[in-house]
């Protein structure tokens, strides 16, 4: 058998896994699994999100600390304001200082309001999450055994198709068994495909110098569809 023949029985073989893999996915048991697993995936990134919000949370209120700390040091010098003034201090200062320091106590007020507001929210939406994914898992863990159900009906003719996958595989030179796999790593199947008189099945038209190199169970690459084309 040659290079191109065993390539094309490989594909075979290939293409009868997929359809497996294809009816696999296509059953309800994959679908509420997969469905399953990306609202958990959401889950856990909605909850590093509302993590490192909290880590931001934290800062803010130490800075508020800080803040706080500096008001009531500020607030502190003003115990004596009765002696300063009847020592000659300027009055209108000291408004003017009281009632920027007045200005700071309401604005730390109101960060501190909303800062509190976003914690209580963000301290619900992380119980609302938790008890969300502790569901799914449930349900995951569920479908995934129906699942193994489902797929153990395929287990042996799947086991059948690998191996003569593998024993077919021996026979290919490495360098063409990789560029097919190459291929499938991009979605493209089948891989290997006749030519359709002058063209490609993709409809692509081959010049007579490329059809040419056909010759002699030679294959070439479509550059419109990127598959692999030989001559029958």
């Amino acid at each position: 058998m040659s290079a191109l023949q065993d390539l094309l029985e490989y594909q075979r073989l290939d293409g009868e896994l997929r359809k497996i893999d294809l009816e696999l996915n296509a059953t309800e048991e994959k679908k509420k699994l997969n469905q399953a697993k990306v609202v958990m995936r959401n889950a856990e990134l909605r909850i590093a999100a509302e993590d490192k919000r909290a880590v931001e949370l934290k800062a803010l209120r130490d800075s508020l600390i800080v803040r706080a700390d500096e008001i009531a040091k500020a607030i502190a010098e003003y115990s004596e304001v009765e002696e300063l003034v009847e020592g000659g201090g300027d009055v209108a200062f000291y408004k003017k200082s009281a009632q920027q320091l007045l200005e700071k106590l309401r604005a730390l007020k109101q960060d501190l309001t909303r800062m509190l507001a976003e914690v209580e929210q963000l301290s619900a939406e992380y119980k609302k999450l938790m008890e969300q994914g502790k569901q799914m898992n449930k349900q995951r863990k569920e479908y995934s055994e129906k699942y193994k159900e489902v797929h153990a009906r395929y287990e042996d003719r799947i086991q059948e198709l690998t191996q003569k996958m593998e024993e077919t595989a021996k026979s290919l030179p490495p360098e063409m068994l990789d560029r097919y796999h190459q291929k499938r790593k991009e979605k493209i199947f089948p891989v290997l495909v006749p030519l359709k008189g002058d063209m490609c099945v993709c409809g692509m038209d081959l010049p007579l110098a490329q059809r040419n190199r056909l010759a002699g169970g030679n294959v070439i690459e479509c550059e419109n569809c990127h598959r692999f084309i030989y001559n029958k």
